[in-house]
């Protein structure tokens, strides 16, 4: 496997093939060594239109401060979206891990054997939390019906609007993932659509997502998306996910990263007071 394309970080960069030294996760160099065992998860990210080389760092960083998760970040430099990131060229990627984060933006890989293949360990069990534009990755042929990277996702999603503010309320406060988060305008970021309306019958609505935008006679027209949801892949797997994310002042808000720890607490059936770290 080349190893010039993948970052893996564990506290400080290392360019390496996947396996190569022993890992120590991100999240060990913040704070007090646990009292329970941190969840192990693994960031992919890296591909087309986002800033991954810094968000890495604010993701990372943000979700160790909140919960117990040691975060593994396998960045690809590559800057296109047919790029596969080298970390699924193993055909054991996901082994040793208890949750991935898919914040990839690789719509143009589409080969459906290299997707089966990132699929697969989720379809054995493994939970997963899909952000931004990972929700537009894997277009693969039937795209833009239900392929088996929406299925996985539990929304289809083809295009964005604006970068405009976005006003996000929860539809279920009282779901454990969004219990106690309130309301909040976005800065300047981009609408997912949801191409077919509603979501897949496996997924859950946790927020919308309202939009105003304006055309250039001065028209306005509101926008309304579901942002944030669940998904019970194949009633085998959790998957947490949200279309927010785009810019970095998102990415290091403190709403965005209670909501995105929160859900990756649940998807792997920790969202509790031992998981989560006391402000």
């Amino acid at each position: 496997m080349a190893s010039s394309s993948l970052t893996f970080r564990f506290g400080i960069v290392f360019t390496l093939s996947l396996a190569t030294y022993p890992a120590q996760p991100y999240g060990s160099v913040f704070g007090a060594e646990p009292t329970v065992k941190p969840i192990r998860a693994l960031l992919v990210l890296g591909g087309c239109c986002h800033d991954y080389e810094t968000q890495q760092e604010l993701l990372s960083k943000g979700i160790t401060e909140r919960a117990h998760v040691d975060v593994v970040i396998a960045y690809d430099s590559d800057k296109t979206t047919k790029h596969l990131n080298p970390v699924y060229e193993s055909p054991v990627w996901a082994r040793d891990f208890d949750v991935v984060i898919h914040d990839e933006c690789s719509s143009g890989v589409t080969d459906l054997a290299l997707i089966d293949r990132i699929l697969e360990p989720h379809r054995r069990g493994l939970p997963g939390v899909i952000l931004h534009c990972g929700m537009h990755s894997y277009r693969s042929e039937g795209y833009p019906e239900v392929t088996p990277w929406f299925e996985f996702t539990g929304l289809q999603s083809t295009g964005h609007g604006p970068q405009v503010p976005i006003d996000v309320t929860y539809s279920s406060p009282d779901n454990a993932i969004t219990q106690g988060l309130a309301n909040w305008t976005t800065i300047n970021e981009e609408l997912y659509n949801n191409s077919a309306i509603t979501l897949l019958d496996s997924a859950t609505a946790l927020a919308r997502g309202k939009q105003t935008i304006k055309n250039k006679q001065g028209r306005q027209r509101v926008e309304d998306c579901v942002v944030v949801w669940t998904n019970n892949y194949r009633d085998t797997a959790r998957v947490f996910a949200t279309t927010l994310g785009h810019n970095n002042e998102t990415v290091a808000d403190s709403r965005y990263l209670d909501l995105v720890t929160r859900g990756l607490l649940w998807s792997c059936g920790k969202l509790n007071e031992q998981y989560l770290k006391s402000k």
